[in-house]
């Protein structure tokens, strides 16, 4: 079995998370303005961040976080506890989400998931709240674990055990596959789980940690030998 990490590996995080704040900020100031009145993006990035700091018990759980900082904005703003807080709050994290997960797929992703699901089972397993319907993708993997799902983050080993239990198998028959060093491939290793480090951008590896056992710039490199880098 594959897992695979999402965000900056199967597509750019970045650009889908800077026009989801946009779009959020633009349809605060239209339908909403007093909870918009004196926050552009950075504010209400802070907004999330302290909520973040103040319960760090919920810190792996960024939906959480972005629908807390929302409802703190709109409380602030002075409106009430209750329900038309509570759908303001919805409609805004919609707007947000919608954004977030219209995610432009790396070239190589598609094919060279469709070639590795001959083979493998593929499992999705992220820190982030992506949708794998929403972005696309839900037709080329078996199943999906997230920091919100397992209640906690990579590289916390408590990701990857739910990743097992719910697929079922051992860790030495899993391959893992990401672009963060700590969180994909140390946290993998630590997990007894294979990895493989997705190097993009040719970024130099950090020198705190014990060189990748094998690194690919594409997945359609991994796809030409996966079965070899399980056993590197």
């Amino acid at each position: 079995m594959i897992s695979l990490d999402l965000d900056d590996t199967l597509w750019p995080v970045a650009p889908a998370i800077a026009d989801a704040e946009r779009r959020l900020l633009d349809w605060l100031q239209a339908m909403h303005p007093r909870a918009a009145a004196g926050h552009d993006v950075e504010s209400m990035r802070a907004l999330r961040a302290a909520a973040a700091e103040r319960l760090p018990e919920r810190a792996h759980d960024l939906t959480f976080l972005r629908r807390h900082a929302l409802d703190a904005q709109f409380g602030a703003a002075g409106y009430p506890p209750g329900r038309e807080r509570a759908a303001a709050v919805d409609a805004a994290f919609e707007v947000f989400y919608a954004a977030r997960n219209r995610v432009r797929l790396y070239e190589d992703v598609r094919p060279a998931l469709a070639r590795l699901r001959t083979r493998h089972r593929l499992y999705a397993v992220s820190n982030g709240n992506a949708d794998l319907a929403r972005c696309g993708v839900a037709d080329l993997f078996d199943g999906h674990i997230t920091a919100r799902s397992a209640g906690a983050a990579k590289p916390d080993a408590r990701i990857f055990a739910e990743l097992l239990r719910a697929a079922g198998v051992a860790p030495g028959s899993v391959l893992h596959v990401g672009d963060d060093p700590l969180a994909d491939v140390v946290g993998a290793q630590r997990a007894g789980l294979h990895a493989v480090w997705l190097n993009r951008d040719e970024r130099r590896w950090p020198e705190e940690f014990s060189p990748p056992p094998r690194t690919v710039v594409t997945l359609e490199q991994l796809a030409e030998h996966p079965i070899g880098a399980a056993r590197t």
